[in-house]
């Protein structure tokens, strides 16, 4: 699968998929993030997670514990594992409002699943 070539619509079915397939890694996440995306096929998107379930938004999920800014390529970098969400920070490729330990826990989640 190659994540540079998907729209956004195909990768958020995809997190979808992945995390309601294998819900191991999600046991004892509670928290909710949004996803400021920014070029093209960028948008609001959000991701929640409670008592081992996740849910997806293709919109503004309102408050949240973690809001995530980043463009949509560097997204694809996250969620392939080629990004460092603290070397992304660092060189303000990323930029995190609300609880930034959240940010690192998200990462971690995410080296769990392949996409």
């Amino acid at each position: 699968m190659n994540l540079e070539e998907m729209t956004m619509e195909q990768i958020w079915t995809e997190i979808d998929a992945e995390l309601s397939t294998n819900k191991g890694p999600l046991a004892g996440m509670n928290a909710s993030y949004s996803f400021d995306l920014a070029g093209e096929d960028g948008g609001m998107y959000g991701l929640k997670f409670a008592d081992g379930e996740a849910e997806t938004f293709r919109s503004d999920p309102g408050e949240v514990d973690c809001a995530l800014m980043m463009s949509v390529t560097d997204f694809k970098k996250l969620l392939g594992g080629n990004l460092n969400s603290t070397a992304a920070f660092m060189m303000g490729k990323l930029k995190v409002k609300g609880n930034v330990g959240l940010a690192l826990k998200l990462e971690n989640l995410l080296k769990q699943y392949t996409f």
